[in-house]
C-alpha cells in the first residue's frame, strides 16, 4: 500500500499597500534638489545596489550597530523572551531578509508573523525560504512605506484561525528609528503604540502587546564617523549611487565622480549627518530644470541620530508605552529597549 503524501507547507500571503508613482517621485526629488539647502530622502539610497552595499556596509569592521546589537540579542534572549509576550503577532518593521526576525522564532513562538516593507517583491524569496522552514507559521508579506503612515491591512491582526486575538509584538531592530528626527519618531512611536494595543483591529480584542526595538547610543565621535566613512570607501559608493538612483527616477544627470561623500557628528543635533559635496563648480539638468551648484556645495543624503538612554525611555513613555525594560552591550554603544503598550 503506498506511503499516504506528505502534507505540503503552507505558503505566505502577500499584500502590496505602497505603490509608486513614478510621477510623484520625480516631483518629490526635484522638490529636494531645488530647497534652499538640498536634500534626498534616505529611502533613495535603497535601490538593488544600494540594498546590496549596505549588507557590504553591516560587514565592516567599523560598522558597529549590526554585529553589536546581535550580541545583545544572543546574550539576553531568554530574558527577553521573558518579557515579549509569546504567541503574539510578530509584525517585523522593515524586514529585510528576515534573518533577525527569524532568530527569535524559537524564543517567542509567534501565532503568525508578518514581514513590513516598502516593497513584497523584495520579500518574496525570504519569506518562501523561511516557510519551508518554519512550515505550520502563518506569514503575510505587506508591501508598505511605514515612514509615511504605520497602517497595516485588517489580516495581519485578525484573530488566528483557533479564535485567538494574539498581541501584537512590533520588532523593529537595526537603530533604523535614527532615521527620524525626535519629532517624527515620536509621531512613528505613537503609531506602533496604537498597533500594540490592538487598537488598529476595530475592537478585535487583542492583548496589549508593545515594541521590541534596536537603538543606537551617543558615543564618541571617533567611533561614530568611520562606521559612516570606512577606509575602504564602501559607504561613500552607497551615498554615490543614490545620484545614479536619482538620474533613473527624475531625468536628472549628475555624474557620481563630481561629488565628494562627507559624513561627520554632529553633536548639536546629536546625529550622524551625511552628505554629497560638489568637488567644482557644476550644474544638474533635467528636463526643463536645472541647479548650479558651487564647489563645497552640499546635498544632505541621510542622517542618523543617537540617543541616550534616559532621553529615549522619555519619548517611549510620550509615545503612550507604561513599562520598558532595556538591554546594552557591555562598551554601551547600542540598546534594545522592550516598550509594553
Amino acid at each position: 500500500m503506498a506511503e499516504p503524501a506528505a502534507a505540503l507547507p503552507s505558503t505566505p500571503s502577500f499584500i502590496q499597500l505602497h505603490q509608486r508613482d513614478p510621477v510623484a517621485v520625480r516631483e518629490e526629488l526635484l522638490a529636494g534638489l531645488m530647497a534652499p539647502a538640498p536634500f534626498a530622502a534616505p529611502k533613495f539610497l535603497y535601490d538593488a545596489l544600494g540594498s546590496r552595499l549596505f549588507d557590504a556596509i553591516t560587514e565592516l569592521p567599523e560598522y558597529y550597530p549590526t554585529r553589536t546589537e546581535a550580541g545583545i540579542f544572543a546574550a539576553h534572549r531568554d530574558e527577553m523572551a521573558a518579557q515579549v509576550p509569546t504567541g503574539g503577532v510578530l509584525v517585523d518593521l522593515g524586514a529585510g531578509n528576515c534573518a533577525k526576525a527569524a532568530r527569535l522564532f524559537d524564543a517567542l513562538r509567534p501565532a503568525r508573523y508578518v514581514a513590513v516593507d516598502i516593497s513584497v517583491d523584495y520579500l518574496r524569496d525570504a519569506l518562501g525560504r523561511l516557510q519551508q522552514q518554519h512550515p505550520a507559521l502563518p506569514m503575510l508579506g505587506v508591501g508598505l512605506d511605514f515612514s509615511a503612515s504605520l497602517a497595516l491591512p485588517p489580516q495581519a491582526l485578525a484573530p488566528t484561525a483557533q479564535g485567538h486575538n494574539p498581541p501584537p509584538v512590533l520588532f523593529y531592530p537595526g537603530s533604523s528609528i535614527g532615521n527620524f528626527s525626535p519629532p517624527e519618531a515620536l509621531r512613528f512611536l505613537r503609531q506602533a503604540h496604537a498597533l500594540a494595543t490592538g487598537a488598529a483591529q476595530d475592537g478585535a480584542g487583542a492583548g496589549r502587546g508593545g515594541l521590541l526595538i534596536g537603538v543606537d547610543r551617543v558615543k564618541p565621535a571617533g567611533v561614530l564617523e568611520p562606521a559612516y566613512d570606512d577606509p575602504l570607501g564602501v559607504t561613500a559608493a552607497f551615498n554615490r549611487n543614490l545620484l545614479l538612483n536619482i538620474n533613473r527616477l527624475a531625468g536628472t544627470d549628475f555624474r557620481p565622480a563630481d561629488w565628494d561623500h562627507v559624513a561627520f557628528w554632529n553633536a548639536s543635533e546629536s546625529r550622524i549627518e551625511m552628505h554629497l559635496q560638489a568637488r567644482q563648480q557644476l550644474t544638474v539638468r533635467w528636463e526643463n530644470g536645472e541647479r548650479r551648484f558651487e564647489p563645497g556645495a552640499r546635498i544632505h543624503t541621510e542622517h542618523s541620530y543617537k540617543w541616550q538612554m534616559a532621553d529615549f525611555d522619555a519619548l517611549l513613555r510620550a509615545a503612550g508605552f507604561r513599562q520598558t525594560r532595556a538591554w546594552t552591550d557591555a562598551e554601551g554603544w547600542f540598546a534594545v529597549f522592550w516598550a509594553q503598550a
